[in-house]
């Protein structure tokens, strides 16, 4: 049995964290520039989203099911071409990851405030989401993997619903030697938030345990997103996770991944705020700061849980005909809620961003969105 003992930990307002720079509230970006480059880190798979409209004969085809994320098989080798045939297909620059990073910089609006790693092939994929990001003013540091190409993401669209499949390719040739790196590295050590959705544990486990370890020594945040039940459905994947979680201080989730977790654990709720409010008490390394739960439920609720007390967030109402997909819009979620989090907001204004942010997502196809947020930041 683990024993705990209470620390005094931060009110649901406040945020353990150096007293945050003033800014104006007519402010539409975060414009105190100091000491920003670089707060903010991404770790994971990159992969170029291949987008198109289905319908249900193509789902039942290979297999699929809406709000689901899975690895590609054999039996999905036709997907891809398939998809890419569509009229309508569209090839975005994606992984979870990825997408929570670009978010987080639309957000900010500070060139160079976030950079990210993972590994691409060397093609034409590569060079689309080199571009695209370093347009978005994302300081990305992949790995090139010779011989593989890069990773890409077949998103099938229904009702404004999606069904993703991933084919890692040279995503799941990440090594932990490109972490080590001296430039790299730096990354690590000058951040102040480090993220990774759960899904890079599929691809560089060695990674995400030497980084997380680094930021629990360091007191940096790291934050991770249970991101698919898959993950805690696979022992291997499982085994990660469970290795990893003493180190995060934030947990993202949906209510799906959120209840999948507390059956691979054995627990008999589907509650999912009693499901939060119990990993939030689950044993950590780093003892200076408890650790946050928050779980999103598509237009339901957002529940977060810090330091003892749950609260529950409605999110920003949407009307049907406005919803274009919902691909992307836990990412944007996690990209509008860690823009404020490096700035050292509230936890209520990283929620109020997190919503802001999805609301914008789901209305584009893709993880696109306008040239500058409209987002009311709060001195």
């Amino acid at each position: 049995a683990h024993h705990f003992r209470s620390l005094p930990g931060p009110t649901l307002t406040q945020l353990p964290s150096p007293a945050p720079p003033r800014l104006p509230s007519h402010s539409s970006s975060c414009q105190i520039v100091i000491a920003m480059e670089s707060a903010l880190l991404g770790m994971g798979n990159p992969l170029l989203d291949i987008s198109s409209v289905v319908d249900q004969a193509l789902l039942d085809k290979y297999g699929l099911q809406m709000d689901n994320q899975i690895l590609a098989e054999e039996k999905h080798a036709g997907l891809f071409k398939e998809l890419a045939s569509h009229a309508d297909v569209e090839f975005i620059a994606g992984g979870a990851t990825q997408n929570s990073i670009r978010v987080a910089q639309w957000m900010l609006q500070i060139p160079g405030a976030t950079s990210y790693m993972g590994s691409v092939g060397k093609d034409e994929y590569a060079d689309k989401m080199t571009e695209v990001c370093s347009k978005d003013g994302v300081k990305v540091c992949y790995q090139v993997a010779e011989g593989t190409p890069t990773g890409t993401c077949g998103v099938c669209i229904k009702d404004g619903e999606r069904s993703l499949v991933a084919n890692l390719a040279a995503a799941d040739k990440f090594e932990v030697s490109h972490v080590k790196k001296a430039e790299n590295w730096k990354l690590v050590e000058d951040a102040k938030i480090v993220y990774s959705a759960g899904f890079f544990m599929t691809s560089s486990p060695e990674s995400m345990t030497l980084v997380s370890e680094q930021c629990a020594k360091s007191n940096t945040i790291y934050c991770l997103n249970l991101s698919a039940p898959f993950l805690m459905e696979v022992p291997p994947f499982k085994a990660t996770l469970m290795a990893t979680l003493p180190n995060v201080d934030f947990l993202f989730g949906n209510e799906n991944e959120a209840r999948t977790f507390a059956k691979s654990e054995g627990w008999a709720t589907e509650d999912v705020a009693e499901i939060a409010a119990k990993i939030a008490c689950m044993p950590k390394t780093n003892g200076s700061r408890c650790r946050t739960v928050v779980f999103t439920q598509g237009m339901d609720s957002t529940v977060l849980v810090h330091n003892g007390q749950t609260k529950v967030y409605p999110v920003t109402p949407l009307a049907k005909e406005d919803l274009v997909d919902t691909n992307g819009a836990g990412d944007a979620f996690v990209g509008g809620f860690l823009s404020q989090l490096v700035c050292g907001k509230s936890l209520d204004d990283c929620v109020r961003a997190g919503h802001y942010a999805a609301n914008v997502i789901i209305q584009q196809s893709g993880c696109k969105f306008p040239a500058k947020p409209s987002f009311n930041w709060i001195a």
